[in-house]
């Protein structure tokens, strides 16, 4: 279990890494693809309307969510074929209960 843990840290770095690249890209193209011309407005950029700033946040946030959720995944079955095992979510956590039984 510990060198499951070990081997998936360089692994998760280098895939966050990529993943935040590309979520990048993602959302850029997503973004000009909407019908957007210039580049997506930030939270302070006073002369984008309510709209246009919370509708490129809401994609912006999907977008890494998935991308994210899509690179742990990958680093984790990369992680078990290296080692055979799955990696813990997080160090120190308590094992997940098991299912109840189906009557």
């Amino acid at each position: 279990m510990k060198t499951a843990k070990l081997a998936y840290r360089p692994v998760g770095l280098a895939f966050g890494f990529a993943g935040g690249i590309l979520a990048r890209a993602a959302f850029n193209q997503m973004w000009k693809r909407a019908g957007h011309t210039d580049d997506a407005p930030g939270a302070m950029d006073e002369e984008r309307t309510w709209r246009e700033i919370l509708l490129a946040a809401a994609l912006q946030g999907a977008i890494f969510a998935v991308v994210k959720a899509a690179v742990d995944r990958a680093g984790a079955t990369s992680v078990r074929r290296l080692t055979g095992t799955w990696p813990s979510r997080c160090p120190g956590a308590a094992p997940r209960p098991a299912a109840a039984p189906v009557p």
